[in-house]
């Protein structure tokens, strides 16, 4: 009876939950503290057939096509890999095992039921020749590395290195005929050696003539049925500036600076579409149209009252597109803007330089030119009229400072950018109302001690009105309080040691910060140049989060930008290896918490799911207390901005068992807000 009882009571939690998960109808998030890679699959350079299963190499990204059920499975650092920037791979039918060689010198090994394992001994051992690898040849358990040096020898059975072979040369191929294996290189020809002999004696090889030519081409029938498959993701794998807006997350590629770099990477944007879970790719070879270059885009604007009217900016001018089409380009040759300045000659049209923009509530593009004659502020405002802005104290040895980029609007309407440049490094707010340009390029702390910054990278403005300065020796603030007055005093944040001292460190002191977002909770994301992201919290005081490429499945250390989508919690960084995201615990803030903004996920809990439950649709800092059905207290808390997570644990720290929850909030003045139920299944 006992047993029939506990059925009966299942049955009705899981017929309640079916109701409760279609009066909800809500698309779930990721769980919280997940990641998401989102790569390239688009330019095919090998392809490795391994039974039913085709392995394509494509973007220097991984994927497979079962062909019996049609399948597709994307791989990445988020999903079964370790690395990213794949060279090469080979599978090895003896182990049925895939050998994926990364550009950094690992080595992943991939089953054919994805699971993984990875040698990194080559990566770690310090030596003083090129680790560039070349090609891989397969024989028995063997794969066979042909390097910059020598042969590279893996036991794929055993899943470690088993013999370098340094003959000194560049191989570009190895193979194996009867019992002797064969080095073959384009400079120094080819060498053969006895594969009984001791092979790591460079003495045991022998010339034996000139460079054997192989072929490394891909099988026409494997290409022909790779090439019309759609694994999705970007066409390119370059990202150096994100703009979400409106469930939409615009790219583009580019990274110039004036004086220091210019990659000429070809003028692109990439646009993704989370309803359509699919990318958009703008015209492209816009230089057979406009008459000059079209190269490093690197940033992006989207029009708030029709997220398809964009505007681009870049090294090589300004471009307006339409629903993905070119409709417009402004230069030195068409319009008042005007191009870069070396001495007193002006350049070409392909050096109207564009590192900023931003639209202001009233439907006015802001355009930041750079290193011009005169004017570096225009305003092009809603009916199509370019209006050119005058700032002497933008004037530096009688040209337009270089380099004015990461514009914001802060929420007295006021105009903040900064100038990233070694030689005029400063932060500018202007005051457009009164007419106004204030100048911050003295960088002395609250203390009296001078900042050694030599570049300012980005400017965001938290909750509470305060304004933040990314620099290349930490991240500096200015007080709402000081804002458009004559005090220049810059704020590091002390952060107490907690150690029974006084002392205090600066916040993130020497880190280069490049790039900075404010979530949902008021917490500051902070990426920086080698040292990963930074989640710092709404008071400063505390780490959260140190997210490297080490210990995480973030692309790389390296971050050029940063932005959030603060309905789900979405975190969005571009790396100079990709686009990843983070799936945070803090979402935006609603002013009214009802029934129809206020949900929990999953729901029903089920009884394999281990990660955490997450309220949304919550007012800041909100009160939340989870009841079982009778009023009996299981968890409280607060929200993190809109969110609120809870384990699924009691006050004791015990699962709860199967049963109704009651989710019951209140605003942080006490005002009493919604209730939502969650379905629990053991």
């Amino acid at each position: 009876m006992k047993r029939i009882k506990i059925l009966n009571i299942k049955t009705f939690i899981i017929a309640t939950a079916i109701v409760f998960g279609a009066a909800i109808n809500k698309t779930m998030a990721e769980a919280i503290g997940t990641w998401k890679a989102y790569m390239s699959y688009y330019d095919i350079t090998e392809i490795e057939e391994a039974g039913n299963i085709l392995y394509v190499l494509a973007s220097q990204n991984l994927y497979s096509y079962n062909t019996t059920d049609q399948s597709i499975q994307t791989y990445d650092k988020s999903n079964f890999l370790n690395e990213c920037n794949i060279e090469h791979i080979a599978w090895n039918p003896t182990v049925k095992k895939l050998l994926i060689v990364y550009s950094n010198g690992k080595f992943d090994l991939l089953d054919r039921n994805d699971n993984v394992e990875n040698i990194s001994d080559y990566y770690n051992k310090s030596m003083t020749e090129d680790k560039t690898i070349n090609s891989i040849y397969i024989y028995n358990q063997y794969a066979y590395l042909s390097t910059s040096f020598g042969v590279l020898q893996i036991n794929m059975d055993k899943v470690e290195i088993s013999n370098t072979y340094n003959l000194g040369i560049n191989v570009k191929h190895t193979y194996v005929e009867g019992n002797r294996l064969y080095a073959s290189s384009l400079e120094s020809g080819t060498y053969s050696g006895d594969m009984s002999d001791n092979l790591i004696d460079k003495s045991n090889w022998t010339r034996i003539g000139d460079y054997a030519p192989y072929d490394d081409s891909i099988d026409e029938n494997l290409f022909a049925i790779a090439n019309t498959l759609n694994p999705g993701g970007p066409k390119y794998n370059r990202f150096s500036f994100l703009r979400y807006y409106n469930n939409k997350l615009y790219t583009v590629p580019g990274y110039f600076r004036s004086g220091s770099l210019d990659e000429q990477v070809p003028g692109s944007v990439q646009v993704y579409d989370f309803d359509s879970q699919d990318w958009q790719i703008y015209q492209e070879r816009l230089d057979t149209i406009i008459g000059h270059k079209y190269l490093d885009n690197n940033c992006i604007a989207v029009d708030k009252n029709d997220e398809n009217h964009v505007f681009v900016g870049g090294r090589t001018g300004l471009f307006e597109f339409e629903n993905g089409s070119f409709k417009a380009n402004y230069d030195k040759n068409n319009s008042i803007l005007t191009s870069a300045l070396v001495g007193e000659e002006e350049l070409p049209a392909h050096y109207t330089i564009i590192c900023g923009m931003e639209y202001d509530e009233s439907g006015n593009l802001w355009i930041l030119n750079s290193a011009t004659k005169k004017y570096g502020i225009y305003k092009l405002s809603a009916n199509g009229q370019l209006t050119a802005i005058y700032k002497e104290g933008l004037i530096v040895n009688d040209h337009v400072m270089a380099n004015l980029e990461s514009p914001i609007f802060d929420k007295n309407g006021n105009l903040w950018f900064v100038c990233n440049h070694w030689n005029n490094t400063a932060t500018f707010c202007y005051d457009i109302k009164n007419d106004s340009l204030y100048v911050y390029n003295t960088l002395v702390n609250q203390d009296g001690t001078i900042i050694s910054a030599t570049n300012m990278q980005c400017v965001a403005e938290d909750n509470d009105g305060n304004i933040w300065i990314g620099t290349n020796r930490g991240p500096v603030m200015i007080p709402e309080s000081q804002l458009l007055t004559d005090d220049k005093t810059l704020t590091q944040v002390k952060v107490p040691r907690n150690d029974g001292t006084n002392y205090a460190d600066y916040l993130l002191s020497g880190i280069d910060v490049t790039c900075m977002a404010i979530d949902g909770g008021g917490r500051k994301w902070f990426g920086t140049n080698g040292n990963g992201v930074y989640l710092i919290s709404e008071d400063n005081m505390t780490q959260i989060s140190h997210f490297t490429s080490d210990d995480s499945s973030l692309l790389s250390d390296i971050i050029l930008s940063i932005d959030i989508n603060d309905i789900t919690g979405e975190v969005f960084i571009a790396t100079s290896n990709g686009l990843c995201s983070y799936f945070s615990d803090a979402t935006g803030t609603t002013e009214e918490m009802t029934k129809d903004n206020v949900y929990a996920y999953p729901n029903p809990v089920t009884p394999d799911y281990t990660g955490l439950i997450t309220i949304v649709g919550l007012s800041y800092n909100s009160d939340v207390k989870i009841l079982t059905s009778n009023g009996m207290l299981v968890a409280e808390g607060r929200s993190n901005g809109g969110t609120f997570t809870w384990n699924g644990c009691d006050k004791n720290g015990k699962k709860v068992a199967s049963g109704i929850y009651m989710v019951a909030t209140a605003t942080n003045e006490g005002k009493k807000g919604t209730v939502c139920k969650i379905a629990v299944i053991k």
